[in-house]
């Protein structure tokens, strides 16, 4: 459970930093989810900066499981 926990952390910090990425740089095009969710609009560098948090937290609350 540790493992699946600490995966899904950091996929969703690589979508973040993939989000980020392609909003400076415009690489990643079809790499990142984020940015074909259309309600998003205009918010995908603040929506990548959550994720980015999010996978990080994600992956240190990992740590707290009990194997």
């Amino acid at each position: 459970m540790k493992k699946i926990v600490e995966t899904i952390g950091f996929l969703v910090f690589v979508q973040g930093v993939g989000g980020l990425l392609y909003e400076w740089t415009g690489w990643f095009r079809l790499w990142t989810l984020v940015r074909h969710v259309g309600f998003l609009g205009d918010r995908l560098l603040f929506v990548s900066i959550v994720l980015i948090v999010a996978g990080a937290a994600v992956m240190i609350a990992a740590d707290s499981i009990k194997t």
